[in-house]
C-alpha cells in the first residue's frame, strides 16, 4: 500500500493541473489502489474483501461523503464564530474539480492503508480497542510529515479524525462508508471553504477563497481546522456515536472473537 501511495502520489503530481486531469488521475489510481488491496487480500488471506463489497459501494460512499460535508461545515462553522475563518472571495468550479480528482485519491488510499490494512490486521492481534487506538496514532503521526505538521496536530488529528475513521470502520464492518467521510471532509474543507488540506500545501483550490487566522488551539494553525479543537470535539461525538452503534451491533471484538471471525472469513 506504501507502493501504491508514492505510485499516485506522482501521478497526481504529474496530472493535477487541470480539472480533467486530476479527475481522471483520481480515478485511476483510486482504482489501482482498490485493485492493489483486492489483490493483496486474496493472495495473502485467501479470502474475497467483504468489506469492499460491491453491493455497499454506493450507498456507502454517498451518506459517508455527505457525513462528511456536514461534519465539516459544523466544525468551520464554529471556528467562524470564533472570528478565525474569513471568507476572501469567490474561487472556481475548476479549483473544486480539481480537489474533488485529487482528494479522491487520497482517501482511497489511505482508509485502504489504515482501516484496511492495519486496523484490521491489529483487530487480530489486540482487539477492537487496540486496534482503534494504534491505527489512529499511526494516522495522526503520518501527518507530522505534512508541511506546516505540528507536534500539537499530530495528536489532535488521531485522537479526532483517526480514532472517528476507525469507529466509522468498527460500527459498519466496510470501508466504503469511512472512504465516503474522508473523502466528504477533505472536499469540504478545500473544494468548498477553500482550506488546504492538513496543511498539504497544494494549491487546488475550491469554491471559496478563505483563510484562517486565530490561535492553533481553535483554528488548527497552518495544518488545518482539523488540527483544532472544534474538529477533535465534532469528530470526538461522531467517534462515540458510531462506537455506540458497534457495540449494539456487537461488533466490538476481543482478539480470541476476532481470530475465530478472520478464519470463518
Amino acid at each position: 500500500m506504501l507502493a501504491v501511495g508514492g505510485i499516485t502520489g506522482m501521478i497526481n503530481g504529474i496530472a493535477d493541473v487541470t480539472p480533467l486531469t486530476a479527475l481522471i488521475a483520481g480515478t485511476v489510481t483510486s482504482g489501482l489502489a482498490l485493485a492493489a488491496y483486492t489483490w493483496l487480500v486474496r493472495h495473502l488471506e485467501g479470502r474475497r474483501p467483504q468489506e469492499l463489497s460491491l453491493a455497499q459501494a454506493r450507498q456507502g460512499l454517498r451518506r459517508g461523503s455527505a457525513l462528511g460535508l456536514g461534519l465539516f461545515t459544523v466544525t468551520i462553522a464554529l471556528v467562524a464564530m470564533t472570528g478565525g475563518y474569513h471568507i476572501r472571495g469567490w474561487g472556481s468550479i475548476d479549483g473544486a474539480l480539481t480537489t474533488l480528482g485529487v482528494m479522491s485519491c487520497v482517501a482511497v488510499t489511505e482508509e485502504l492503508a489504515f482501516r484496511g490494512a492495519l486496523f484490521r490486521v491489529l483487530e487480530e492481534k489486540t482487539g477492537t480497542w487496540g486496534a482503534l487506538a494504534v491505527s489512529g496514532l499511526a494516522f495522526g503521526a503520518l501527518h507530522l510529515f505534512n508541511p506546516d505538521g505540528t507536534i500539537w496536530g499530530a495528536p489532535a488529528i488521531a485522537v479526532g479524525a483517526g480514532l472517528m475513521f476507525g469507529a466509522v470502520y468498527a460500527a459498519t464492518r466496510s470501508l466504503w462508508l469511512p472512504i465516503g467521510l474522508h473523502l466528504g471532509w477533505n472536499l469540504a474543507e478545500q473544494g468548498i471553504y477553500g482550506i488546504t488540506v492538513s496543511g498539504s500545501g497544494s494549491g487546488f483550490g475550491g469554491l471559496l477563497q478563505a483563510s484562517v487566522r486565530g490561535p492553533q488551539t481553535l483554528t488548527g494553525g497552518d495544518l488545518g481546522p482539523e488540527a483544532g479543537i472544534f474538529a477533535v470535539l465534532v469528530c470526538l461525538v461522531t467517534t462515540v456515536l458510531f462506537l455506540l452503534a458497534a457495540k449494539r451491533r456487537d461488533r466490538i471484538y476481543t482478539r480470541a472473537v476476532r481470530r475465530v471471525r478472520a478464519r470463518q472469513d
